[in-house]
């Protein structure tokens, strides 16, 4: 961890100056840009966001000259189908460590692509603001964090669990087979966020994990349910929403026009989602989100709380206390993880049930991070423990606006690190109810 901070500490006097820099900016390829049904979702994220764009030719890697000069808060990524590759998702990934010397994204960013441009287009003109209050899952979840919800076991046959508004999570017996309860789920019950987990492939996702069940599958842009003895289920939603595959293989993999994701977006109304690119096995970039946001609720938008995890996996990876054993794992995830959407879009949950406080205030050249137990010695403890690498994150605090020459002042003991746009400080292994958990620093304020 000293490594960590000391490293952290040297690479903030390198950070480059962002006076007159833009908020956003929009990187496409020049033969994208230039066709006449993918431009107006360029122009759709101009007219939104003032957002500057970058153009590329060749790999997207090759946009960091210009990334580097802008240094954007939030960064889109707009490609066609054919050009939304795990190869170019993993290339995204590394692209965005770039901008400046530390290890970690400097960057929110999110691939937009649709099954068609207007699929695309549909995505790059939505405004409206997403509320999560209803969440629906085919896996375990906190229900004690959410407005309302309900999860169907995929790894015991029958059970179902369901919260209410204001009542508490209740054990109910669901159907040997739930394709069709989940095609009513999606039309009827209309949920903000969709989660689920179990072996999946591009084209569709297996609900049982442990038992015979039914499929979602996905042919030229459209989703619809299997069941087990083989019978056609339509599916409606089109209500606006988010959904976390955090267990699935490949969901995320765009290989071609029956891609399920793609089917998501222009189907099933999902406005973000992430996505393995590949088979997934370690786990720590997918089930994480949910440490952050559903088991965080209100505290961040759905951007925030992919990117959160995402630099705790860095900082995992650069902790000399990590096993080797989990150093091939964090490597794998690291850049296998896809967002898709516009990364400026909030989509975040209504405000619920917090383990611990968290607030970062900034007073004469003073940033001080207080973080307040909510729940006396257990406020630091996991949540959930449902699927693989669970619990432990770091805190993490973003910051407004860009930071350099950083002088901790108080909380060194916490170890925190403390980037040019966030602070991440370890989770203590045991919290001490009555400290008070303070970090403060010094920091010069760089104009954006």
């Amino acid at each position: 961890m000293k490594n960590i901070l000391i490293l952290t500490l040297v690479l903030m006097s390198l950070v480059p100056s962002f006076a007159g820099a833009k908020d956003y900016a929009v990187v496409v390829s020049k033969a994208t840009h230039a066709n006449k049904n993918w431009k107006p979702v360029v122009n759709a994220l101009v007219k939104k966001h003032k957002a500057k764009v970058i153009k590329y030719e060749g790999n997207v890697g090759s946009a960091l000259g210009k990334l580097r000069t802008q240094f954007p808060r939030y960064t889109c990524f707009v490609a066609t189908p054919k050009e939304a590759t795990g190869a170019f998702v993993a290339q995204v990934h590394q692209l965005t460590r770039k901008l400046d010397e530390d290890p970690y994204t400097d960057t929110f960013w999110g691939v937009l692509t649709g099954f068609d441009a207007a699929n695309a287009l549909a995505i790059a003109k939505h405004t409206k603001p997403l509320t999560v209050r209803k969440v629906a899952s085919g896996t375990e979840i906190a229900l004690e964090c959410v407005t309302e919800g309900l999860w169907y076991d995929e790894l015991v046959k029958n059970k179902f669990v369901r919260k209410k508004p204001g009542g508490q999570a209740e054990q109910l017996r669901g159907p040997d087979d739930t394709t069709e309860a989940f095609a009513k789920v999606l039309a009827n019950y209309q949920p903000d966020l969709f989660i689920t987990s179990g072996h999946a492939t591009e084209g569709g996702w297996q609900i049982g994990f442990r038992y015979r069940n039914g499929y979602l599958k996905s042919k030229a842009g459209q989703i619809f349910g299997e069941d087990t003895r083989r019978k056609t289920i339509e599916i409606n939603s089109p209500n606006p929403k988010v959904y976390l595959p955090i267990g699935n293989c490949l969901m995320g993999n765009i290989n071609g026009p029956d891609a399920m994701a793609l089917a998501w977006m222009n189907d099933i109304s999902v406005k973000q989602m992430i996505g393995y690119t590949k088979p997934t096995w370690f786990g720590y970039q997918g089930w994480g989100v949910l440490d952050y946001y559903v088991e965080q609720p209100g505290r961040y938008t759905l951007t925030e709380a992919f990117f959160a995890n995402n630099h705790a996996l860095i900082h995992r990876l650069g902790d000399s206390a990590t096993p080797s054993r989990d150093i091939r794992g964090l490597k794998f995830d690291r850049d296998v993880v896809a967002f898709y959407g516009d990364p400026k879009w909030p989509a975040k949950l209504a405000p619920g049930k917090l383990a611990y406080g968290q607030t970062l205030e900034f007073k004469e050249g003073v940033f001080t991070l207080k973080i307040q137990p909510n729940l006396g010695s257990k406020s630091f403890d996991t949540v959930n423990n449902n699927g693989s690498q669970r619990g432990g994150r770091p805190i993490v605090a973003f910051l407004n606006q860009r930071i350099s020459n950083v002088e901790i002042i108080e909380g060194q003991d916490l170890h925190p690190v403390i980037t040019d746009d966030f602070v991440l400080v370890p989770r203590p292994e045991k919290c001490d109810p009555n400290r008070a958990y303070h970090i403060k620093f010094r920091a010069k304020l760089l104009d954006e």
